[in-house]
C-alpha cells in the first residue's frame, strides 16, 4: 500500500511538471504575438523614414533610365543625308498661266517656250519662266552626247515675252491673238553660260522704244538661270497685220 501511494504521488507530481510547462509554452506562444504588435508600431514609426530615404535616391535612377532610353532613340535615328526637299522648289507667283499666255500668243508646240509669266505690265515689262526639260524635241539633235538648248532659241523665248508687252489683250482669243509680230533685228547678243536639262530660264524683257506709227519697239532682254546670267540681248520687234 505504502508502495502504491509512493508511485500515485509520482505521477501526479510528474503530471503537475508536465502541465506547467505545457502552460508555459501556450503562454510563450500567446505572449509571441504581443511581442510582435509591440513592436510593431516601432517598425510603422521607421517605415516613412525608409520611403523617404529611398524616394529620392530612386528618382534620379528613373530619370538616368529615361534619359538612356532617349539617347539610345536617338542614337537609332539614322542622321539626315543632304538637304531637305521641303522648300527647295520655290512656289513662283503667277501672273499668266499657259491658258492665258496661248490665248496671247499666236505660238503653239514645238515652239511655244513661255510656260508661265510671272510679272508683266502693258507697254513696260515682263518676266517669263521657261521650264526646260530632256522632252524638248531639239535636245535628242543638240547635242546626243551633251543636251544643250540652242542660242537661237533663247533669244526666241525672250521675243515671245516681248511679245505679250507689245499685243494687246483684249484681242486675245482661243487660237491667239489675230496681231502678228515679227523680229526686226538682234543685235549684241551674248551666251553667258549653257542651259541644260533641269534649268529654268527666267527671261526679263524690258521696253525701251516704241514707234507706234510704224509699230517698231526696241526692248532689252536677259535670261537667267538662277542668279547667272546665260544671255542678253537688244531685240527689234515689229508689229504686223
Amino acid at each position: 500500500a505504502k508502495r502504491r501511494g509512493l508511485r500515485n504521488a509520482l505521477v501526479t507530481s510528474r503530471s503537475i511538471q508536465l502541465s506547467d510547462m505545457f502552460t508555459l509554452s501556450a503562454s510563450t506562444a500567446r505572449a509571441a504575438p504581443v511581442v510582435a504588435s509591440a513592436r510593431a508600431p516601432r517598425a510603422s514609426k521607421s517605415a516613412p523614414a525608409s520611403v523617404a530615404r529611398v524616394g529620392p535616391a530612386s528618382a534620379p535612377a528613373k530619370l538616368s533610365a529615361r534619359r538612356d532610353v532617349a539617347c539610345f532613340a536617338a542614337k537609332e535615328e539614322a542622321p539626315q543625308v543632304g538637304s531637305a526637299a521641303k522648300g527647295l522648289g520655290k512656289a513662283l507667283p503667277m501672273e499668266m498661266d499657259i491658258d492665258a499666255i496661248m490665248k496671247l500668243l499666236p505660238h503653239r508646240y514645238p515652239f511655244l517656250l513661255v510656260d508661265r509669266v510671272l510679272e508683266i505690265e502693258q507697254g513696260k515689262y515682263a518676266i517669263g519662266l521657261k521650264n526646260v526639260t530632256i522632252n524638248d524635241n531639239f535636245f535628242p539633235g543638240h547635242f546626243p552626247q551633251r543636251p544643250i538648248m540652242p542660242g537661237v532659241l533663247m533669244v526666241e523665248a525672250m521675243a515671245q515675252v516681248g511679245g505679250l508687252i507689245m499685243l494687246d489683250p483684249e484681242a486675245s482669243g482661243e487660237g491667239g491673238t489675230q496681231q502678228e509680230f515679227f523680229f526686226a533685228g538682234i543685235d549684241g547678243v551674248k551666251f553667258r553660260r549653257p542651259v541644260v536639262p533641269g534649268d529654268q530660264l527666267v527671261m526679263r524683257v524690258d521696253l525701251t522704244k516704241m514707234n507706234k506709227r510704224f509699230g517698231i519697239a526696241k526692248m532689252k532682254g536677259q535670261c537667267f538661270v538662277g542668279e547667272e546670267l546665260a544671255c542678253e540681248a537688244e531685240l527689234t520687234l515689229a508689229l504686223g497685220s
